[in-house]
């Protein structure tokens, strides 16, 4: 005869995963077909458990939903305007630090670089995925942070542990610290020799917008032109 309390046992899904677990999630990314094809992956709750329960592609959107909504976790793009997904973090701080609700951010970035990586980990993300990650193992993933798990791709655990853990890692850069990340990448494509032009199509902002970061950058470094930019950028290795 079974024992009646086996009905009670987590049944598993056809994945391997128990059914029962849910998790709240907000996206946020400046392209809507990437957070279409995000939602169509891993946003089928009875499959997953993963609920999507709010959406943003800028900063200011991503702030007022995240507050609106409180999911457990954010998938959260590096590159955003408005100030990129350190300024979410930085307006976000009250929410990740919340003992019985905290927000956990995850961030999924087409980028390997190891100044976004370590930038927003500095910021509070819980973990740093590419966008090259499976379906399964997004949900995977974002259930560990959920619980509190720090979550990266394998090559990029590395840049974190040479930022944190070594003796030998450089000291933060206080003047890099001063730009915004959108400030940041105008600064990185100046300095690779891009027209104002082609900044603003890369990016997906006006020429006149394009300007306006490129002055925020010199008046922020003291500098006067482009080429003490390119070098400034050179002398750090930003390019």
């Amino acid at each position: 005869m079974s024992d009646p309390t086996e009905a009670n046992e987590p049944v598993e899904s056809t994945g391997g995963s128990a059914v029962e677990r849910h998790v709240r999630v907000v996206l946020v990314d400046d392209h809507r077909m990437f957070r279409t094809g995000v939602q169509a992956e891993i946003g089928r709750t009875e499959e997953t458990g993963v609920e999507v329960v709010g959406e943003a592609d800028d900063v200011d959107q991503a702030v007022t939903v995240i507050t609106a909504t409180r999911p457990e976790v954010v998938l959260l793009d590096v590159h955003l305007p408005g100030g990129g997904g350190v300024e979410v973090l930085r307006r976000c701080a009250p929410l990740m630090a919340d003992a019985e609700q905290p927000v956990r951010f995850l961030a999924l970035s087409v980028s390997d670089a190891a100044e976004d990586v370590i930038g927003v980990i500095r910021g509070g993300a819980r973990g740093y995925v590419t966008k090259t990650i499976t379906g399964t193992d997004l949900v995977d993933s974002v259930f560990r942070v959920q619980e509190g798990d720090a979550v990266f791709s394998p090559r990029l655990a590395g840049f974190v542990l040479d930022a944190f853990a070594s003796t030998d890692a450089p000291p933060v850069d206080e003047d890099l610290d001063r730009l915004t990340q959108r400030e940041r990448e105008v600064l990185r494509l100046i300095a690779r020799g891009y027209a104002y032009k082609e900044i603003a199509k890369q990016l997906f902002i006006s020429v006149k917008t394009v300007e306006s970061h490129v002055s925020a950058v010199l008046r922020k470094l003291q500098l006067s032109n482009r080429h003490e930019l390119t070098r400034w950028a050179t002398a750090r290795r930003l390019v």
